[in-house]
């Protein structure tokens, strides 16, 4: 298990299965992905051998410290030559939108992904109008560095793809921002 501040992350198993199905089953979750109708199980049976089968990828199941499961997150298209890859998360269990697990479990995957598989730049690839992935990502330091204009059709019009990275030494930068900011946060009196 790799632990962040809200949420763990461990490796996807076969039991999980059922609750992908259901996670993609529902419009509003598969709403900024690029699953755009319902998964079969027999469809995510082989997704998830395929997976086994990768050597470029670092997929997790997020859950919350309690261990209940709300999302997937991975690092695909690993280059360990360039020392890069490519982000993609979704949190399926929509009684935890908005509360920062999302940005926690992303934050959580970057320190692994910098600080023990050793890369250098980790990109992804949003919907302009995900305002919420958007607002997380930069929380943990993701910056916006192109867009391709009109490059996803949904809900009867075009959308402007967002590519956004980070590199190591922003992240690090971001993280002992965080940790100052923390640390010089004025101390709440105890009660007498």
């Amino acid at each position: 298990m790799i632990y962040g501040n809200k949420t763990r992350l461990r490796r996807i198993e076969r039991d999980d299965i059922p609750t992908f199905v259901r996670w993609f089953s529902d419009p509003k979750v598969r709403s900024f992905l690029l699953v755009s109708s319902p998964i079969s199980h027999a469809q995510e049976e082989k997704w998830f051998e395929r997976k086994l089968e990768e050597d470029d990828s670092e997929l997790f199941a997020i859950e919350t410290l309690d261990g209940t499961h709300i999302g997937n997150i991975e690092l695909l298209h690993l280059h360990r030559i360039h020392r890069q890859a490519e982000l993609g998360v979704v949190l399926g269990e929509k009684a935890y939108w908005g509360q920062g697990f999302g940005s926690d479990a992303i934050c959580t995957l970057l320190r692994f992904g910098f600080e023990e598989l050793n890369l250098h730049r980790v990109q992804l690839r949003v919907y302009e109008d995900n305002a919420r992935g958007i607002r997380a990502y930069q929380k943990c330091g993701f910056q916006v560095e192109g867009r391709l204009r009109d490059a996803i059709y949904r809900k009867g019009r075009y959308y402007d793809l967002l590519i956004m990275g980070v590199l190591d030494h922003e992240f690090a930068a971001q993280k002992e921002a965080d940790e100052q900011e923390v640390s010089h946060a004025p101390r709440r009196k105890r009660p007498d």
